[in-house]
């Protein structure tokens, strides 16, 4: 950083000293017009250099501005704007994005929004708050994509096969809620790859983001503040917006 900060000094040094020789060659009489030519020694009064070296030091401010300001704005983009490094409204953007084989689930993701958790039926009852409130959280984002709904579902992997609670299943059915639930992998070798990619950067318990290819691009945490709940809406409208793979689905 500090040669790079050394390059952007010397090349200001640069900038400056082009415009101080630019008009030092003005006030010389180095850059005339074609009418000063013409001009009779005589009349070539102390008033006339003087106007002629305020001209020049104005043409070398203005000139100093424009080959600096690239520099500047750099300095203020890096120091000041300080860019978020794979952060967005509230989720955690994965780059690059982590391709999911399709064969893993037995559920078509591609050409779809999907919203993915990975819980084990037998503790995701009622009483357990936490389970409940991911998905009340991806049902309730879903709800309110509006129009846009339909290119988004919701994915349960539940993974220890054993039967949903009932109120659960029928608050959260496929239906209206648009929730599907599905087993891991039976194959061992792909259940442990799906394991992996489900767990990759700690995200194993939150919920994960995956866009129409199918791939993980985005995981969020599990939340019941209506402030997160907003901001994590706003990426993925944001999301939908930009990108309108799986639109017309």
């Amino acid at each position: 950083m500090v040669c790079f900060s050394g390059l952007r000094v010397h090349i200001l040094a640069h900038y400056w000293l082009a415009a101080i020789l630019a008009s030092r060659r003005y006030q010389w009489g180095l850059i005339v017009g074609d009418k000063e030519l013409l001009i009779p020694a005589s009349q070539t009064d102390s008033s006339a250099i003087n106007e002629r070296t305020r001209r020049g030091r104005i043409q070398m401010l203005v000139l100093l501005i424009a080959c600096a300001s690239p520099v500047i704005a750099s300095y203020f983009a890096y120091y000041v704007i300080k860019p978020a490094g794979g952060k967005t409204n509230f989720g955690t953007l994965v780059y690059p994005a982590q391709e999911l084989n399709s064969s893993w689930l037995d559920v078509p993701l591609q050409g779809k929004w999907t919203l993915l958790i990975a819980r084990p039926a037998g503790e995701c009852r009622v009483k357990d708050q936490k389970c409940v409130e991911a998905l009340f959280l991806m049902r309730q984002t879903r709800i309110a994509m509006g129009r846009e709904s339909k290119r988004v579902q919701l994915v349960w992997v539940n993974t220890d096969d054993q039967a949903v609670d009932p109120e659960i299943a029928k608050a959260y059915d496929e239906q209206n809620a648009g929730l599907k639930v599905v087993s891991l992998p039976k194959d061992p070798k792909s259940r442990a790859e799906f394991e992996v990619w489900l767990n990759k950067e700690g995200a194993g318990t939150e919920i994960q983001l995956l866009d129409p290819s199918p791939a993980k691009m985005m995981y969020f945490p599990v939340t019941n503040s209506p402030k997160e709940f907003s901001s994590l809406k706003k990426d993925l409208e944001k999301l939908l917006k930009l990108n309108h793979k799986g639109e017309n689905l």
